[in-house]
């Protein structure tokens, strides 16, 4: 993977979950290896801030983590928090990304 930043902001879709939109200049992967990565940190990322699964089951189909990087999916989690404004920031590095969930995009 290469170095950059993706960064969206986290907006819950009301009984669906959330939905990522990334910022202006987020740097998407668009290599197997490198979504497959990044989608497992954000899942972390999303667990370890209190987010949790959504009882609505996923449709493979549709909900597919290039959809959800690219800001056209909605997936099943839900914020322990409702209306909170929240972004998930995530630092591209050696094929391991890092990610956060923060309440600013910085």
């Amino acid at each position: 993977m290469s170095a950059g930043k993706y960064t969206a902001q986290i907006v819950e879709v009301p009984d669906h979950g959330i939905k990522l939109e990334p910022v202006e200049g987020a740097t998407v992967p668009d290599g197997p290896n490198e979504v497959n990565l990044l989608g497992m940190s954000i899942a972390l990322a999303l667990g370890a801030a209190g987010y949790h699964h959504h009882a609505e089951q996923r449709d493979p189909e549709l909900q597919t983590l290039d959809a959800l990087l690219a800001g056209e999916a909605v997936m099943p989690w839900k914020p322990s928090e409702s209306g909170s404004t929240a972004y998930i920031v995530c630092e591209l590095n050696d094929g391991r990304p890092t990610c956060e969930v923060r309440p600013t995009a910085g």
